[in-house]
């Protein structure tokens, strides 16, 4: 009779998976690079709509920033449509694909330039407020967990179905922060794993 298998968690992550010519490094900033398969940087030539960036820290069940995570999202375009063969709808902006794959530094800081999405059907066609998806993967996590991030200023938050589902205590982890720095707009979205004022996490 053989040993169970042990469980693995998600990470440290392998270089080759990610950037298949082998150029993965860290940036001057403290970044690790590998732009070479998914850019944090989703803005195309063709698209439109209004450029925004995203930024936040992920941290532990202690408040540790954690500096070997990796976050993926997806999104809609300006006009609440995907790049998914599902959605038939025409795209003018062809290139967008809305998703975008960004790092952790050793701050346990990520971030992402990309366009504010519009509003996108969801079941039954029901309307969803404007909303990116987040994937977080890291070591000593078991499977990747999924949250939502929603905009603060979007009168649509209060049908939102999905965001109802969540108790309103709770609602604030979804919700980002609005700033403007230089000209430029920034949704601050920190993300806590465990602990206190975790981030709500949907089963997918």
């Amino acid at each position: 009779m053989s040993d169970i298998t042990p469980s693995q968690t998600v990470g440290p992550f392998f270089a080759y998976g990610l950037t298949p010519k082998g150029r993965a490094k860290w940036d001057p900033d403290g970044t690790y690079s590998w732009k070479e398969t998914v850019s944090d940087n989703l803005i195309t030539p063709d698209v439109t709509g209004d450029k925004i960036k995203i930024e936040g820290c992920i941290t532990d069940g202690d408040g540790v920033p954690i500096n070997d995570a990796m976050i993926e999202i997806w999104q809609a375009d300006a006009q609440g449509r995907y790049a998914n063969p599902r959605d038939n709808r025409a795209l003018p902006n062809a290139k967008f694909k809305g998703f975008g794959r960004s790092a952790t530094n050793k701050d346990g800081v990520f971030g992402f330039d990309t366009i504010k999405p519009g509003a996108a059907p969801g079941l039954k066609g029901q309307m969803q407020a404007p909303h990116i998806v987040f994937c977080i993967y890291s070591r000593g996590m078991l499977r990747q967990v999924y949250t939502r991030m929603y905009f603060p200023d979007e009168a649509a938050n209060a049908a939102d179905a999905i965001l109802n589902l969540v108790p309103t205590d709770r609602r604030q982890t979804l919700i980002a922060k609005k700033e403007s720095r230089g000209g430029q707009t920034v949704y601050r979205f920190d993300i806590r794993v465990q602990g206190d004022n975790e981030t709500v996490f949907f089963d997918i």
